[in-house]
């Protein structure tokens, strides 16, 4: 098939238009798919650096919480030796009170009904003080030095029915060690409290940390499918890109051919059926069909 330049002209131009026109879609079609491209890698990586913040983060959590319980396994042993101390006490305070009954002895009931020597210690620190602000004027002294020897005599005398097996003094350790096994229940307690927070802490942001990370690989699956249509959008308009500086190639091939046989006098035609068919359907040219169509 013999075809006038003009003509092949008149097929190649708007060809040439047309690819160029697609090579410029996909061109911002591919610079649109890397912007996204862009923010889902943006996207995936703050993701993941904040999933390594709450992974650090769970495991110092994790860290508090067994050391806690290493703590509230001491205080355990503690509370349960302040548990045993006060059942022995109240046990050794049962079994006073018990040969007392037996005994029945009136004295020693009245005796129990006087004051504790706490007491009278604080009753002689208030007397002191009174008589240090002028409280014992005049011949007022003589009262105080009376009171203070009284006071001074029932507290060796309640200082020594107070003594250790003695019913007061057995009562008295009974609310020491209540007070201590209270106090030792409390602070298991606490500790326990304290290892629970960040026991349900550490929970609460590894789920936490499952979330984000179920976000960051939705992320990841974005930026690979972005990434893909890019990529294929890019070979397309490189494809179209050569496509449209083959076309070119030729028609300044055949501008220079027809200024030669202008000067020459001369009117050459071009056989270009096969290229032309090669070009339609989509292929390249490669540089020896352009040397060829040159020659023709």
């Amino acid at each position: 098939m013999v075809i006038e330049f003009s003509e092949v002209r008149d097929i190649l131009q708007p060809l040439c238009e047309s690819l160029d026109g697609k090579s410029s879609m996909r061109r911002d079609g591919r610079d649109e798919w890397n912007s996204k491209v862009r923010k889902y890698l943006d996207r995936r990586n703050e993701l993941n650096n904040r999933v390594k913040e709450l992974i650090i983060e769970v495991q110092t959590q994790k860290a508090v919480r067994d050391e806690v319980n290493l703590m509230v396994r001491d205080l355990k042993g503690v509370r349960a030796e302040r548990s045993d101390h006060l059942k022995d006490i109240r046990e050794k305070l049962r079994v006073k009170q018990e040969e007392q009954k037996q005994q029945d002895d009136p004295q020693q009931r009245k005796r129990d009904k006087r004051p504790s020597a706490s007491r009278i210690k604080r009753d002689m620190e208030r007397l002191e003080k009174k008589y240090e602000t002028g409280g014992f004027p005049g011949n007022k002294e003589r009262d105080y030095h009376k009171k203070m020897k009284h006071l001074s005599i029932a507290l060796k005398e309640a200082s020594k029915s107070e003594g250790e097996g003695s019913i007061r003094y057995l009562k008295d350790a009974v609310r020491d060690a209540e007070r201590l096994q209270e106090d030792a229940h409390k602070t298991v307690e606490k500790a326990v409290k304290k290892a629970q927070e960040a026991h349900d802490l550490m929970v609460e942001l590894s789920e936490e940390v499952d979330r984000l990370r179920g976000k960051a690989n939705s992320a990841h699956l974005g930026l690979t499918n972005s990434k893909s249509e890019a990529d294929a959008l890019h070979s397309q308009y490189i494809v179209s890109l050569r496509c449209v500086h083959s076309i070119q190639d030729m028609m300044k091939a055949m501008d220079s051919r027809e200024k030669r046989d202008e000067e020459s006098g001369g009117a050459e035609r071009l056989e270009v059926a096969d290229l032309m068919s090669k070009l339609m359907s989509g292929g390249t040219l490669s540089t020896e069909e352009l040397m060829a169509l040159r020659r023709n």
